[in-house]
């Protein structure tokens, strides 16, 4: 007898079931519809990955014309002009059971800036513009088969003592991580954000020391960096901030980052220890750090250069970069 293995890819028509502006620069849309009882992930969603099929104006969303076994080849065989857009977000939260189901997503309503912040893409424009009965395709993982889908990068292993840090974009995985950490974690929290007014109500324990950042009109990730290195107690040397070579942002400008403890994006091995003395403690801290590129390549020449964190006990993902609309 044999078995038909199930596709760990959930290729759905999602429909807006309600749309909350929660500050000025974020909007969060609950989407539900048909074949939601069978949305993944079964347990915390964490930094869960999904993919949207933004639809071009003036086209039905092209999810029904797609096979979800080789969905990616199928999308590209669409006529240019009535495929959409593909963007990548992070869940905020899965809710509900049966019909009921929801995938919660927060999305940036933000601009260009005065540092090269990516205009509005197409996931944004539709977010902004988005009311109930509006549909969206929606790539995530299917109930139960989640291992075979990925998407999920936060894995600090044993570790009792967490780095955290986020911008805008990284904020609503960055939130649904510390909702689920265990009772007695350690560590913090740095947020950067557009505005105090998008300081948002994120349930923080009490372990975790939360420091929010309003970027204002400053450089992108130059409070971040700051902040950061007062945390971890890493002295400055009597520099003052813009001389410190973790902010050498236009250093390797061109390069993506994504590197956790098992992948680099760079090919290298992840998975030895530094040869000097880690500077940031025992083995029992675990450092997830996502956002623009530029920002988190300055976080990790902090935190694995001058600090000697172990590059397995890391997560770096750029999840934009500046100059490019998402």
């Amino acid at each position: 007898m044999t078995t038909t293995a199930v596709n760990p890819v959930l290729l759905l028509t999602a429909v807006v079931r309600r749309v909350e502006r929660l500050s000025p620069s974020f909007v969060r849309v609950r989407l539900g519809g048909e074949g939601f009882e069978h949305l993944g992930p079964e347990g915390p969603t964490l930094d869960q990955r999904v993919k949207l099929v933004v639809p071009s104006t003036g086209h039905p969303v092209p999810t029904h014309r797609i096979d979800p076994d080789n969905w990616y080849a199928g999308w590209l065989a669409l006529p240019e002009e009535e495929r959409g857009h593909v963007r990548t977000y992070t869940a905020r939260a899965v809710e509900g059971e049966g019909e009921d189901r929801q995938l919660v997503v927060d999305f940036v309503l933000h601009g260009p800036d005065d540092h090269g912040g990516a205009a509005a893409g197409p996931a944004g424009m539709w977010a902004a513009n988005a009311i109930v009965g509006d549909e969206i395709g929606l790539l995530a993982p299917r109930r139960g088969h989640e291992r075979g889908f990925g998407g999920i990068e936060f894995s600090p292993g044993s570790a009792r003592r967490i780095v955290l840090v986020a911008d805008e974009t990284a904020l609503p995985a960055l939130a649904s991580i510390v909702e689920t950490l265990p009772q007695g974690m350690e560590g913090v929290a740095v947020i950067e954000v557009p505005d105090a007014t998008d300081f948002l109500d994120v349930r923080v324990p009490a372990g975790i020391e939360a420091h929010w950042v309003a970027r204002g009109h400053r450089q992108r990730g130059e409070q971040t960096i700051a902040l950061l290195r007062e945390c971890l107690r890493l002295d400055t040397d009597g520099r003052g901030v813009a001389q410190l070579s973790s902010l050498g942002l236009a250093a390797d400008v061109d390069e993506d980052v994504w590197e956790t403890p098992v992948y680099s994006s760079s090919g290298d091995d992840v998975t030895a220890s530094h040869d000097a003395a880690a500077r940031l403690g025992p083995e029992d801290t675990y450092a997830w750090v996502a956002g623009d590129s530029d920002t988190v390549k300055a976080c990790r020449r902090l935190l694995v250069g001058e600090g000697r964190m172990p590059r397995h006990q890391v997560a770096f993902m750029g999840y934009w970069k500046q100059g490019r609309a998402s």
